[in-house]
């Protein structure tokens, strides 16, 4: 690292970082029926994390899939979800990001691929990640994967996760786990002031 900013913009610095990934999403594509409540249920966790985890000086970052739309922004992305009638409006409304928090748009699956992530995780001084949201087996995956070579020390909540089906999570967890030597401890059970010492 050449200078200890980005541009003259300090961004927070902590060893720990949490991400929230694709949850800010309308939810309207095939299979995405069988996804709503399982979603709803991980946004509830995700949200007293995210309180938590803010209590304890830990950056939130959103990474989100762009769906496509090469010409909007996260704030266009935002507003369909909150403002249409979308089947994710409700875990929109409930993980709506905060001015304080971090924004990253991705094109593929990894939060890592053609992203700042990484950069951004340098400035910050971050070595351990806490993975959230959608979905286990693929998105979650391959960006723990991505973290994973990057030396990164994970912690995969499991109950800040979902998939399509109960069985995918549990396969993704378990290859997680076993793999990427993943925490998925539950998120009311993570001492987020020991990640943080």
């Amino acid at each position: 690292m050449k200078n200890e900013d980005l541009d003259g913009n300090v961004p927070d610095s902590a060893p720990v970082a949490l991400l929230i990934i694709d949850m800010i999403n309308d939810l309207e594509f095939p299979g995405a029926e069988n996804l709503l409540e399982p979603t709803l249920t991980a946004a509830q966790h995700i949200a007293t994390l995210k309180e938590r985890s803010v209590e304890a000086g830990i950056p939130v970052i959103y990474v989100n899939d762009n769906f496509g739309r090469w010409r909007s922004d996260f704030g266009d992305l935002l507003n369909h979800c909150l403002a249409n009638n979308v089947r994710g409006r409700p875990i929109a409304n409930l993980l709506r990001p905060n001015p304080a928090d971090y924004v990253v748009i991705k094109p593929k699956h990894s939060a890592f691929y053609a992203t700042t992530l990484e950069t951004l995780l340098l400035y910050m001084g971050v070595k351990r990640l806490i993975l959230t949201g959608i979905s286990a087996d693929s998105c979650i995956l391959f960006s723990a994967n991505d973290a994973f070579v990057r030396d990164l020390e994970l912690f995969i909540p499991a109950d800040c996760v979902a998939a399509e089906q109960e069985t995918y999570k549990q396969d993704a967890l378990t290859y997680m786990q076993r793999v990427l030597k993943a925490d998925i401890t539950p998120s009311s059970a993570l001492d987020l002031a020991s990640l943080m010492a």
